[in-house]
């Protein structure tokens, strides 16, 4: 079983590859993820000085609680340099100034106790190696009387648009045996897990709402092109196939996808789950 040293180089290695797809497909990606940011900063009730948003990747929704409230300061962190470098570069394109970004890992935040007035992480927390420990590590860093925000996949069959070219890969590929405590995207899938693990680390007056969400792409073939290379056990599968076997699961994702067609686009549904809870104050 591999340390969470282990786990966390191979993570930042794994995203470092992935930063350039992400920025590539960073208009569908933000556009099928905005709903679950707005629910995220709803959530939030966001009135803050001073923002975390860990496992920002190439930068939300931290990009845009800055842009919502010029006068906070948002700090993003992630283990990837690269993917934090698109999330600059996003920034200055759009004349975001009040951020700055900080390689780090979510269970080791190099912040003082109670810097944050809010504290968001989204569709991260599922590849924390120790959930318990980074949990604990972002409550550290909130100031009492703040949130902490979490979103997370819902189970599978919830989740067509990464479903659909999940299934076409194992049919064609054996999967290897499901590691129960195995760091996939639907790891914090079950109802309640992460309001006990919210609660478990003190938090108060927890919520959970459910976000529908879309992956729209303007055919079935860039539905295939933008998840085959940035949805990571998709790229994975892709790039270790032979010509043939990538070309029948492309052919099943293509097929699969046609009854989602909506004249000029193909419109895959999701469900993202956002969770909230509050610091207690002394």
């Amino acid at each position: 079983m591999a340390s969470a040293d282990e786990i966390r180089d191979a993570q930042r290695a794994a995203w470092g590859e992935r930063a350039a797809a992400w920025e590539k497909w960073s208009d569908v990606i933000t556009g099928q993820l905005a709903p679950v940011g707005a629910a995220m900063i709803d959530a939030l009730d966001l009135a803050t000085r001073q923002h975390l948003d860990v496992a920002s990747g190439t930068g939300e929704p931290g990009l845009t609680i800055a842009a919502q409230i010029p006068a906070a300061h948002v700090v993003l962190t992630d283990l990837s340099a690269p993917m934090l470098a698109v999330a600059a570069r996003r920034a200055a394109a759009a004349g975001i100034t009040n951020v700055t970004t900080v390689v780090a890992s979510a269970d080791d935040l190099p912040f003082a106790d109670e810097t944050f007035d809010g504290v968001s992480v989204r569709l991260g927390l599922m590849f924390f190696p120790d959930l318990t420990a980074a949990t604990a590590e972002l409550v550290r860093v909130l100031r009492p009387g703040g949130r902490l925000c979490a979103a997370v996949w819902v189970e599978p069959d919830r989740n067509p648009w990464v479903s659909i070219p999940a299934g076409a890969v194992a049919a064609e590929i054996p999967p290897p045996p499901v590691d129960p405590d195995g760091l996939s995207m639907f790891r914090c899938s079950a109802p309640g897990f992460v309001r006990d693990l919210f609660e478990g680390a003190g938090l108060v007056d927890v919520a959970e709402r459910d976000v529908d969400v879309e992956l729209v792409t303007a055919s079935p073939d860039e539905f295939w092109e933008t998840i085959s290379e940035h949805v990571a056990p998709v790229v994975h599968a892709v790039a270790a196939a032979d010509d043939a076997t990538r070309e029948r699961i492309r052919a099943s994702v293509i097929d699969a996808v046609q009854p989602y067609r909506r004249d000029d686009r193909v419109a895959v549904p999701g469900l993202a789950r956002c969770i909230v809870g509050t610091k207690p104050r002394a």
